[in-house]
């Protein structure tokens, strides 16, 4: 999905500027100790190398380049985070910032990055930098706000953060990601969305099991405020395929709603 709108967003001449909160470390090896150790991203990642249909594989092509050109450069064993899937998108005029708080995968990061004069690295929280940062000088852009949910109420903090900063940024584009454990909190930020957002959204679930045990892992989705005209469209192409490709104990599914106002 973030592929997709960064396609939307190169596809005219005009400058913009993307913004990862939470930017994490941009590459990860998997055969590093700790990805080697769950083997967790054999039942993601590892699941898409056969292909998929010719209609679902145009969508993904571009997702699929810049993971083939990341590896490219740093190995292939390696899988890009979304600061690194954010960088092979950007142009002479854009702008890439990507905010990490833990001081080591920051320091990392701006290694990563230090010869590229389209992005810049902020050691900072990433909730305080959201409303630091936004409106910013281009008109055109993203924001995407990926944060590791290890406190309590951060569903309802994504939610009341997604309402503050569309007012600041009526033109900006949001990707709110979240995990899909905790049935009624979800439900409860949804409503409140729904209910109280100025601007059109989308709303885009991938579930790979079964909603049955709340300290398990069910999926994830995201929240799109002014999503490009062509993504629900794109979403409901794709999402089956990947629904049956990820599928658990039989169990995939997905959603596509709309929340807000239509603009």
């Amino acid at each position: 999905m973030l592929t997709r709108v960064l396609v939307h967003l190169s596809a005219k001449d005009k400058p913009f500027r993307a913004i990862d909160t939470h930017a994490g470390l941009g590459l990860y090896d998997l055969t590093a100790d700790e990805s080697g150790r769950t083997g967790e991203w054999h039942e993601g990642w590892g699941r898409l190398d056969a292909p998929f249909s010719d209609e679902v594989e145009a969508l993904l092509a571009p997702y699929r380049a810049a993971v083939a050109a990341v590896r490219e450069r740093h190995g292939p064993t390696i899988y890009p985070g979304s600061p690194s899937l954010i960088r092979e998108f950007l142009r002479s005029g854009d702008k890439g910032i990507f905010v990490e708080l833990h001081p080591a995968d920051s320091a990392t990061l701006a290694e990563l990055y230090r010869s590229d004069s389209r992005t810049k690295v902020l050691h900072l929280d990433g909730w305080t930098a959201l409303g630091a940062m936004i409106p910013p000088p281009e008109r055109r852009g993203l924001v995407l706000i990926d944060p590791p949910y290890e406190e309590r109420g951060e569903i309802d903090r994504l939610g009341s953060s997604l309402l503050k900063v569309a007012r600041k940024w009526p033109t900006g584009i949001f990707l709110g990601w979240y995990p899909i454990k905790d049935v009624s909190a979800l439900d409860r930020m949804i409503a409140a969305l729904d209910r109280d957002l100025e601007r059109p959204a989308l709303r885009i679930d991938l579930m790979i099991d079964r909603p049955d045990d709340e300290t398990r892992l069910h999926g994830t989705g995201l929240v799109v405020i002014n999503p490009p005209w062509t993504l629900g469209a794109e979403a409901v192409v794709f999402l089956p395929s990947l629904a049956e490709r990820l599928a658990r104990r039989g169990y995939g599914a997905f959603r596509c709603e709309r929340l807000g106002r239509e603009a």
